[in-house]
């Protein structure tokens, strides 16, 4: 099925919408792209953001509101995340019937986007269901790969590459983007009785699950901190490290967003590691300028 007409311009507005009022980091990272590729990853954050929205058992909609974007209303959030599956299915057929998923067709068919980097990204949501414990790293990893590292694999098919080994620099930014979030996250995360940090993590720095439900910070801790700071600025340098060449051109987007959550990375060390006191965050003004920093960079590169 296509979409033309005022239906095709709605389902890109919708798209437009929730990426310009979530005023997430991508948001910042999409500001110097074409408009082509700009508009088709504002479709690809809203099927994300609809789809990370399922899982939170606080959703109330009023009838109606999926037509304006919002996720599935119906059930448990396991029902609600059955149906998204389905939905998506109905997507890669040419039969979608969500305005998300319609203006998402369009994306994946102009830019052929793999359907398995969307099945993952449904089952690395589906984990926040069914697991609030990560025995280890590769049990965390793999998580970090389903609903960060396909993100990346998706949206460098819209910035264009030519070399395998760029999709490995998509996977490893997108580990260290989502490390970067989960200690950002602790004491949130907490609140909802989900811990990330790998157990075995834990039991090395001496730092139990109690310590951190009820916010102690020992000096084992800011050890276990030191460790997993370290760990993520590892992810970041491997993917600075892996980046082919020939592709650094297209991908000025996961630049921006390099810089705005290593920036993040490195305010949680300068608090001293106290993510429990407040939310650390970087302002709207903060994020802008970073993201014209990379683009200046960016410009006197291919001067």
């Amino acid at each position: 099925m296509s979409y033309t007409g005022s239906g095709a311009s709605a389902t890109r507005k919708i798209s437009r919408t929730l990426t310009k009022a979530s005023r997430s980091n991508f948001y910042y990272a999409f500001l110097f792209l074409p408009r082509r590729k700009r508009d088709a990853l504002y479709a690809v954050y809203a099927f994300c953001r609809v789809t990370d929205d399922l899982v939170d058992e606080s959703l109330t909609l009023t009838a109606g509101a999926e037509r304006d974007g919002a996720p599935p209303s119906a059930g448990t959030p396991l029902e609600r995340l059955k149906s998204w599956r389905a939905e998506l299915e109905s997507c890669f057929r040419g039969e979608a019937t969500h305005p998300v998923t319609q203006r998402l067709a369009e994306v994946i068919r102009d830019f052929r986007i793999p359907h398995g980097y969307f099945e993952e990204l449904l089952n690395g949501v589906e984990m926040d269901l069914t697991k609030s414990r990560y025995a280890t790293f590769a049990e965390l990893q793999q998580y970090c790969y389903r609903v960060a590292g396909v993100v990346g694999l998706m949206c460098i098919e819209i910035f264009g590459y030519r070399r395998p080994a760029t999709r490995a620099y998509a996977e490893h930014l997108g580990t260290a983007f989502q490390l970067t979030n989960i200690l950002r996250d602790l004491a949130a995360d907490a609140e909802r009785g989900r811990i990330y940090l790998p157990q075995e993590d834990l039991r090395r720095f001496g730092y139990s699950d109690q310590d951190l439900l009820g916010r102690r910070m020992t000096p084992a801790f800011y050890d276990l901190m030191r460790f997993e700071v370290e760990r993520a600025r590892q992810f970041y340098a491997a993917a600075r490290a892996i980046l082919p060449a020939e592709d650094r051109r297209t991908m000025l987007a996961a630049e921006i967003m390099g810089a705005i959550y290593s920036r993040i990375l490195g305010r949680i060390e300068a608090a001293g590691y106290d993510v429990f006191s407040s939310r650390i965050r970087l302002s709207d003004a903060h994020r802008f300028w970073l993201a014209l920093a990379c683009w200046a960079r960016h410009r006197l590169r291919l001067a």
